[in-house]
């Protein structure tokens, strides 16, 4: 196969977590991936999950621009929602699945180290100063899977809650994977955004800039290309954007069945 001893990282999360059903079968693939040699990590997001837990605690969720705002008691509820109860419920199923997994956040260990982002003021939001991966390479070392909650830790020791799709890049490219798999509720970058068949199967990072001016990337995949492309630049081998409610999508794709949008560096 393929992929034994290459190093994976996996970004699950937002629209794709949505599916009890699809979660599951992320799972299997999961401990498929690991049982056949390969080095997994999983980043994980959950905003439908912390919306939840608000909405049961009485906090209006507020967004600011299309990005969450997070006040001192949403910080609370983040810390609840995804380092809790959806950093458990994906390590309980790996665990199920004979596949032994420890559930952290970026906050364990210094992994995710970031400073209070400033534009625009979005509260207890952090920007990443540094990736420090000594606690991932102890786990992978014990041949743990890890599973991070995208919370991490501020120069002034507070709690901050961080963009998970930027997050799982820089720890991407701070663990030189040789591959980080994006699952997010679209088959890859779409030519037509209104055909979901037009996918576009591999984009050099140098292409990126100029699909975004030209309008083939558009909307809310600019961040998500723009932070992959950049993992790439800065350490990753090569990435993929996958549909992560599909069944079983992320071996299909692993077995060169499925469909999905790669992104290489156009250097190598």
């Amino acid at each position: 196969m393929m992929f034994i001893g290459k190093t994976i990282v996996i970004k699950y999360g937002g629209a794709a977590m949505l599916d009890m059903a699809g979660e599951c079968s992320v799972m299997e693939d999961v401990a498929w991936l690991a049982g056949s040699g390969a080095v997994v990590i999983i980043v994980h997001g959950g905003g439908p999950e912390l919306s939840a837990l608000q909405e049961k605690l009485g906090i209006e969720p507020r967004f600011v621009d299309g990005l969450r705002y997070t006040d001192e008691e949403t910080i609370d509820a983040a810390l609840m929602a995804l380092c809790g109860k959806v950093n458990k419920d994906l390590v309980r199923q790996l665990e199920n699945l004979g596949v032994r997994a420890a559930g952290i956040s970026g906050i364990d260990g210094g992994v995710l180290k970031c400073v209070k982002r400033r534009e625009p003021d979005l509260g207890y939001v952090g920007a990443i100063q540094k990736v420090d991966t000594g606690l991932l390479d102890v786990l992978l070392e014990g041949d743990y899977i890890p599973v991070i909650s995208t919370v991490g830790i501020g120069s002034d020791g507070l709690a901050y809650n961080i963009n998970a799709d930027t997050a799982a890049g820089r720890i991407a490219a701070g663990l030189s994977a040789d591959l980080f798999i994006t699952m997010t509720d679209v088959p890859g970058v779409l030519r037509d955004v209104n055909d979901r068949g037009s996918v576009i199967e591999k984009i050099h990072v140098d292409e990126v800039i100029e699909m975004i001016e030209s309008g083939e990337i558009s909307g809310g995949m600019i961040p998500k290309v723009i932070g992959i492309a950049n993992a790439v630049r800065e350490g990753a081998g090569s990435a993929v954007i996958i549909n992560g409610r599909v069944p079983h999508a992320l071996r299909e794709w692993a077995e060169g069945a499925g469909t999905g949008t790669r992104i290489i560096d156009g250097q190598r």
